[in-house]
């Protein structure tokens, strides 16, 4: 009787599931030695990857940049297969806008240089320090915050400059110095938050800061877009391995030997084909794998584990829920705005006063820290939020998200031709926004480790299951699995699951490799 072959179920078709299914089929699965399969809850690839246009311009919807082309993976695959030149514009073709920006406190007050640059400064030695790894004394309280260090930066700074003038020429009663250099501190800390998903500052941790890595060099776009690398992974594949609109709804898994089972408890074991693990799908249809890797959002995860929601049957050990709890994942979304061709909107960066009980802007727009062209002469303009407002901008309507922006735009810029009531058009013409938050197979953007947590807890997010894995003797190809309870049974990849690159596309292509990589050595096929 020939031995069954072993059979790798990959849940998601993003970065992660697309390279770990990349690389299985090109190491092992189209030599015959494993079976591999997708499945894919929504009804398209690249999971938080989503290339899209609007208005006649290729934007992101998802993952953005390349963080740094040197030695990157991403940027390697970008080359090969011709995706950084294209001749219809994309989104941040020409880089960062910084230097052509136009910084401008509330109220339509104008900030010149003298004003920002100390500022600027000061924030960006605070985050270097912080990303360095130095404690400077400061990391004695082990619940230590990226935002509590910034704060506690800025009020050294005030006091060493406490012997100036606090008046600011030019800016009536409406602003003093201090209110000014927090609101522009204020500025770039809203930056940071989108860079982090940390929706406050206050939440995200000092300690791991230093761990976070990116590659060296420039930070790029994808010309042709980032879903060409996605489809660049899955090129290889045959037609029917991935198979799309299949969310699953329970992982049953075997932690114990399947020998010790009463043979109800076992399944139906077909002379020998059992498999350890059972996947249910929500239109009720079962699969049965020697091998899941599990590539879901860290927020997928956290409502997997709750007990309404009960995604694995028997539950995770604790050390993996508590990883999955105390790890972060934010709601990071875009706003995508089409400009009437009569107006140009300059790259505006916008300091919010603190009081704002006297003011129309709505609430979810005051941390917003820049309203700005995708390209230099695009019609296409983009905002991005974090936190609470991200979540909040899914829930409003597109007028609505019309006049709040508006609106702003006309405090920010009280002299711009905003045409409301009048016989000229609207600026925006139309909007587009993502929805990361409520989507139910992200339930969010990506992860950040938070105060409370750590690196460790990444690492403990890539072990897999059932635990103690590298105890268990290697398979040989046609040979059957050893009677202890069946090693490798369920597999965790995804950008949570990267100590140094969590966040990034970097990170879930890593993981994905780290794990196809791990099932090719445990069925000795990595010499393939």
């Amino acid at each position: 009787m020939q031995a069954k072959k072993p059979k790798v179920v990959i849940i998601g078709a993003g970065m992660a599931g697309l390279t770990a299914a990349n690389k299985l089929y090109t190491g092992a699965g189209s030599r015959g030695v494993i079976e591999v399969c997708v499945v894919e809850g929504g009804e398209r690839i690249g999971g938080r990857i989503n290339t899209s246009e609007f208005g006649g311009d290729r934007i992101e919807m998802g993952a953005t940049w390349i963080h740094g082309i040197g030695g990157s993976p991403i940027h390697r695959i970008a080359q090969e297969i011709n995706s950084l030149e294209s001749e219809q514009p994309w989104e941040c073709m020409d880089g960062c806008l910084d230097e052509a920006a136009v910084t401008i406190a509330e109220g339509g007050y104008n900030l010149n240089s003298s004003l920002i640059a100390p500022i600027s400064n000061l924030f960006k030695k605070l985050m270097d320090f912080a990303q360095g790894g130095s404690s400077n004394g400061c990391t004695g309280d082990l619940s230590l915050s990226v935002g509590c260090f910034l704060r506690k930066g800025l009020d050294e700074y005030w006091e060493s400059m406490k012997e100036r003038e606090e008046e600011v020429e030019g800016f009536g009663n409406f602003w003093c110095r201090k209110s000014l250099e927090e609101a522009i501190f204020g500025m770039f800390e809203n930056t940071q938050r989108t860079y982090t998903s940390a929706g406050d500052l206050q939440t995200l941790d000092y300690g791991a800061e230093s761990e976070y890595r990116m590659f060296p060099g420039e930070e790029i776009t994808i010309a042709k877009g980032y879903l060409s690398i996605i489809e660049s992974l899955a090129s290889v594949l045959p037609p029917g391995l991935i198979q799309l609109g299949k969310k699953v709804v329970r992982i049953e898994w075997n932690p114990q030997n399947p020998h010790s089972l009463s043979s109800a408890e076992n399944g139906n074991n077909n002379n020998g084909a059992w498999r350890p693990v059972r996947l249910h799908f929500v239109d009720g249809s079962i699969m049965e794998a020697d091998h899941v890797i599990l590539t879901v959002s860290l927020g997928v995860l956290k409502q997997g584990i709750t007990q309404e929601f009960g995604l694995f049957d028997p539950p995770l050990p604790s050390f993996k829920t508590e990883a999955i709890s105390r790890l972060g994942f934010g709601v990071v979304n875009k706003l995508f705005l089409q400009i009437h061709p009569s107006f140009k909107l300059p790259h505006l960066q916008m300091v919010f006063h603190q009081p704002k009980n006297h003011s129309r802007i709505p609430w979810w727009m005051r941390r917003t820290a820049s309203i700005c062209p995708i390209y230099t002469e695009s019609s296409v303009a983009l905002s991005w939020f974090a936190g609470k407002e991200a979540l909040a901008l899914e829930s409003l309507d597109d007028q609505e998200i019309i006049d709040g922006v508006s609106t702003t735009i006309s405090n920010f810029l009280p002299h711009f031709p905003l045409c409301n009531g009048h016989k000229q058009p609207e600026i925006i013409v139309k909007v587009l926004k993502t929805q990361w938050g409520t989507d139910p197979l992200f339930l969010g953007s990506y992860s950040y480790v938070a105060v409370g947590s750590s690196g460790d807890d990444l690492d403990t997010m890539a072990e897999p299951l059932p635990p103690n894995y590298k105890d268990t003797p290697k398979i040989h190809h046609g040979s059957s699995s050893p009677s202890s309870s069946p090693p490798l049974q369920i597999l965790f990849a995804g950008e949570a699951t990267h100590r140094t690159h969590y966040s990034t596309t970097h990170g879930a292509y890593f993981s994905g490799l780290r794990e196809a990589n791990r099932l090719l050595q445990h069925y000795n096929c990595s010499d393939l």
